[in-house]
């Protein structure tokens, strides 16, 4: 289930000691700059090996692009469909969607890749665990939204964003300062924060769990001994239902995209 490369710490008592978030972050690769974390890390070159596996799936997947596709090309095709049809049709609209099906594509499978290699035994890092990955893809998808709003409306797509129709002249003083609040700086927080939140806390239980399986079958004594029995039932139980998390979690990523470039495009009221 995974690898037990994180040994069970053992305070000055013997007890255990559960595994911190930076023993989850490995050293850097090829470490550069005073600074430690500046280096070329495993974090990186797990961003770089999955960019690499989208980029040539796809490609051989769409490269013959026969009549009657074989069984690569129709996985390639239906993975390609669901993303545009389940996300881009559905949430942008039949009439705008086209031109956004290759970034949410994109951004849908280079997430879930990612993910899953927390999962993946030896590599057993989700990239984004690291906030500032998370960080960089909200970033990313923020400014789309931002210029896609002025081009699209002008200075009428910050109105769009301030004052929702409906609401009372009067009470415009207060909801205008909430809605900037709200749509420019929450919304980008919580988009980066929920990704990078569950990447981290499901590594974390199932790292407890491994360590603690290890601790209770080397190191504890009598009846405890028996219970790692139960630790280890419970890891692979939370390592299942983390990777259902690591695909839902670029679903949802994926989904607000969409849904903040439709807000963008939509004509306004």
């Amino acid at each position: 289930m995974i690898a037990l490369a994180l040994p069970a710490e053992t305070g000055s008592g013997g007890g255990f000691v559960a595994p911190k978030p930076e023993d989850l972050h490995l050293p850097e690769l090829i470490p550069w700059g005073a600074a430690s974390g500046t280096g070329f890390g495993k974090q990186m070159l797990v961003m770089l090996l999955s960019a690499a596996i989208v980029s040539i799936f796809f490609v051989i997947a769409s490269r013959r692009g026969n009549l009657v596709p074989g069984r690569l090309q129709f996985i390639g095709e239906s993975a390609y469909g669901f993303v545009r049809n389940s996300i881009g049709k559905d949430i942008i609209g039949e009439k705008e969607f086209k031109p956004w099906v290759p970034l949410l594509t994109a951004l849908f499978f280079f997430i879930l890749v990612n993910n899953l290699m927390g999962s993946i035994p030896v590599i057993q890092l989700p990239a984004f665990s690291y906030v500032g990955s998370a960080y960089a893809m909200a970033g990313m998808v923020y400014l789309t939204w931002i210029i896609l709003g002025f081009k699209r409306h002008g200075a009428g797509f910050m109105k769009q964003m301030l004052v929702p129709g409906g609401v009372p002249k009067p009470l415009l003083i207060v909801v205008i300062p909430l809605e900037f609040i709200s749509n420019f700086f929450v919304r980008p927080l919580t988009h980066s924060m929920r990704l990078f939140a569950t990447m981290l806390a499901g590594h974390m239980i199932i790292a407890i769990c491994a360590a603690g399986t290890e601790f209770l079958f080397l190191e504890a004594d009598g009846i405890l001994k028996g219970l790692g029995a139960l630790t280890l039932v419970g890891g692979i139980a939370m390592f299942l239902f983390e990777v259902f998390i690591q695909v839902l979690q670029a679903y949802v990523f994926t989904l607000l995209t969409a849904v903040y470039i439709q807000g963008s495009l939509v004509q306004e009221h």
